[in-house]
């Protein structure tokens, strides 16, 4: 039939009836010139410099459609609606999105990063910030938690991550955290931290990284931290302390290895064998992860690192001395001689005693023991409080003196070795220094004490006995009758 005669036939019009003749499938509307939209179309160049600007400022500070269609109804008499703003916006938006190119990953190179999470520590509820070090080629990781994302933080957790593999790879790539790069040059080259540079030396490692705001940069190590926190603190990890919780993260690293993910026929650990023959060997000693500088201790005999001040011995009172700290402890130091131990705290101002570094001054200074900042809260065994109670009852304050030289005794012994000898004192009634510091030498030096009080009749004795109700009888009318 004629083309009139099958659109008359199947009640469509001639043109349908040729479009279906030139075309085995419906071509669809085809536009033969550009949208039109004059009301729109002398304020795009404006709505494009506006958007254009924006991305040079902060996220939460840009143009929004509706504030677009507002300046322009405000600023430039735009007499057009808000739909032909928002649809503008949205396809100027999908037209500038960025587009990626497919990588591939060669065995021995890393990517390393830090994220967040909320963990309880010791039943305390904090933020932990985890190191993520992930090998793209075999996608193998590692992850380690700690209180705080500082410089040794992350020169610890390439240490761990290091000794967790046996090797050491060939490049890292990693953001432009500050801790790691201290300038970015205008031609885009990186002055490295101090201790960062000091790190790659060591292991000999060419460093690489993203553009600064970029995370896609490095994307399988962003994709880690995103799997760690949902995989590994979900939910919230419950930890006595840091290093258990570092135990369990390990082992799930390791049991990961296992798997065999989407688009692989091999296991993690299988494609891993071919990371480690790519990657350099261990040097033969690990990397110090400390950070290293230096200080002056102050007359309350306190030396300040970061915000907080540690305790050292009094006898290196407003001397210069060396600092070394760790991701959980800072040792101080005078010359070649380590003087003082800390655990490290993150808390801001705040003060980290020691006890015993304090009491040769107290021992000086005896009217400041009961207000002495550094023996307060210090958990001593009960042993101790009732030596204290019977030197001070007999001697006053040269039994408190008395009691200070006992303390004093931490300075050379064990704990446990003093409160033994504390306890067989008041167990003998030997209330005296003389007594407790015998009792001590006696038991490191393993021979039996001679401590026989008839031969010394200068050592005090004490006699402590038990209370009878009997003796308040006197007190009483029917106590004084009879």
């Amino acid at each position: 039939m004629s083309q009139r005669e099958a659109a008359r036939h199947f009640g469509i019009s001639r043109d349908s009836v040729r479009k279906i003749l030139a075309f085995s499938v419906p071509p669809g509307y085809r536009r033969s010139a550009p949208i039109r939209r004059p009301k729109l179309d002398g304020f795009t160049g404006i709505i494009d410099q506006w958007l254009s600007e924006d991305r040079g400022r902060p996220r939460k500070q840009r143009h929004t459609a509706k504030r677009i269609f507002e300046r322009l109804r405000d600023e430039h008499g735009f007499a057009g609606g808000y739909t032909i703003i928002k649809d503008y916006v949205r396809e100027h938006g999908r037209r500038h999105r960025e587009v990626f190119v497919p990588l591939t990953h060669t065995p021995g190179h890393a990517q390393a990063d830090f994220g967040e999470a909320v963990v309880v520590i010791g039943g305390v509820e904090q933020k932990a910030h985890f190191f993520a070090l992930d090998l793209p080629h075999s996608d193998a990781c590692y992850v380690r938690a700690y209180p705080a994302a500082t410089a040794e933080a992350w020169m610890d957790g390439h240490v761990h991550a290091f000794a967790f593999f046996g090797a050491v790879p060939r490049s890292i790539l990693y953001d432009n955290d500050r801790c790691l790069v201290a300038k970015i040059e205008p031609d885009g080259t990186r002055r490295r931290a101090r201790l960062f540079s000091k790190m790659l030396s060591h292991y000999v490692i060419r460093d690489r990284y993203g553009r600064p705001g970029k995370g896609n940069d490095k994307g399988s190590v962003e994709g880690l931290v995103g799997y760690s926190r949902r995989n590994f603190m979900v939910p919230i990890p419950n930890f006595p302390t840091w290093d258990a919780f570092n135990d369990w993260l390990e082992e799930q690293c390791r049991k990961r290895q296992s798997d065999k993910l989407r688009g692989h026929n091999e296991t993690i650990g299988e494609r891993l064998q071919r990371d480690l023959d790519a990657m350099a060997t261990l040097p033969a000693l690990s990397f110090e992860a400390c950070d290293q500088t230096s200080g002056r201790v102050s007359s309350l005999a306190l030396v300040r690192y970061k915000t907080n001040d540690y305790s050292v011995p009094v006898a290196y009172g407003h001397r210069d001395v060396w600092i070394r700290a760790y991701v959980d402890r800072v040792v101080i130091g005078s010359g070649g001689e380590v003087i003082a131990r800390h655990l490290r705290s993150y808390d801001r101002e705040d003060m980290v005693f020691d006890p015993v570094h304090y009491l040769p001054l107290i021992e000086k200074k005896i009217g400041a023991f009961e207000q002495a900042a550094p023996l307060a809260g210090w958990d001593l065994p009960k042993a101790f409080a009732t030596l204290q109670r019977l030197m001070e009852a007999r001697l006053l304050k040269a039994g408190r003196r008395e009691y200070v030289q006992v303390l004093r005794l931490l300075e050379t012994f064990e704990m446990e070795e003093v409160h033994a000898a504390v306890r067989t004192a008041l167990r003998m009634g030997a209330i005296s220094f003389d007594a407790v510091k015998h009792l001590v030498l006696c038991q490191v030096e393993r021979r039996p004490p001679r401590l026989d009080l008839d031969g010394y009749p200068y050592l005090p004795r004490a006699r402590v006995a038990t209370t009878s109700p009997a003796s308040y009888m006197c007190l009483t009318a029917a106590g004084q009758a009879s």
